[in-house]
């Protein structure tokens, strides 16, 4: 039987080849960690490692052994995980990743999960690119056409978005009537999101595709985005109740342009790792179901409608 702290010991002087350096780092005195190698070595019968110059190389026999090692303290790991699951508290680590223009309401939703759950820790970070592979205790939420990317997908919802400006720049620059007007005008784009045009639909007037001009100012934070319109920058597209938003704390600020002129609804998608999960990564899934606005499932059952 293999003691797991002589273990710990081995596989961070592998990575560090200093005892100094693990000894400081596992928060231990230098002799103790030369101790347990020691007893290790004695355990297998064979020399680990060596002196090369000024660090610790493995020997032939600690090389291979390395390997083995590293399994059995992630085996360790694993089995305390597994562990921790029986547990009735919901316990440990959890990763969300979100799409920027979501940022305002996931930080609502976050809160009131982690006072629902007071032993989980999650990390929070916000995104413009979609994943391509995620670990098994992380979700990500995307806003924007799916992509194949190797994961579940399941969607949310819809976000109706729409063309706004401040009063005072339509005042200076006049107001579009058409869709085609829009082409002289200042355009704000967040990311580039705009690049590929933008398909706007009217009831009597069908389908035009806008191509903005090139935006002199581009932003890769929705909140920027908001204040770079709200302020005179030039026209850009918002989420309708980002704007809502706005407008309760600080009216007159933006205004809709184009009224009827309704630009595709973005898709809302939930993505997380196939196969079995943790109770963590349920229970935030679960929780992000129930979170979803009614606004935006409405948005979805328009899309299906059409």
């Amino acid at each position: 039987m293999y003691d797991f702290d002589e273990l710990t010991a081995f596989a961070d002087v592998m990575a560090t080849g200093s005892l100094t350096h693990s000894a400081q780092k596992l928060g231990l005195a230098k002799s103790t960690l030369s101790r347990r190698i020691s007893q290790l070595e004695t355990r297998l019968n064979q020399p680990l490692l060596r002196r090369q110059a000024n660090r610790l190389i493995p020997t032939e026999a600690g090389q291979l052994f390395h390997g083995y090692c590293n399994e059995l303290l992630a085996m360790a790991a694993h089995s305390r995980e597994a562990l921790s699951e029986l547990r009735e508290e919901i316990s440990g680590n959890i990763t969300l990743e979100v799409h920027g223009m979501l940022a305002r309401w996931i930080a609502s939703v976050v809160n009131d999960f982690l006072k629902r759950h007071s032993r989980l820790e999650l990390t929070l970070h916000t995104l413009e690119a979609p994943p391509t592979k995620m670990h098994s205790n992380s979700v990500h939420i995307w806003l924007g056409a799916p992509h194949e990317c190797g994961l579940n997908q399941e969607q949310l919802g819809h976000l109706a978005h729409g063309l706004y400006a401040n009063p005072g720049y339509l005042a200076d620059a006049g107001y579009p009537e058409h869709p085609k007007q829009l082409e002289i005008h200042a355009w704000v784009d967040l990311l580039d999101t705009a690049a590929s045009g933008v398909l706007l639909h009217h009831i009597n007037g069908g389908d035009y595709m806008f191509s903005p001009p090139r935006s002199r100012l581009r932003v890769d934070l929705i909140a920027l985005h908001l204040d770079a319109i709200a302020c005179g920058q030039g026209i850009g597209l918002l989420p309708h109740w980002l704007v809502e938003s706005r407008e309760r704390h600080h009216p007159g600020e933006l205004t809709r342009c184009l009224p009827g002129w309704e630009p595709t609804p973005l898709p809302i998608t939930m993505l997380y790792a196939y196969g079995h999960h943790s109770r963590r990564v349920n229970a935030l899934l679960e929780f992000l179901r129930e979170q979803v606005p009614l606004v935006w499932q409405n948005q979805q059952a328009l899309a299906t409608n059409d």
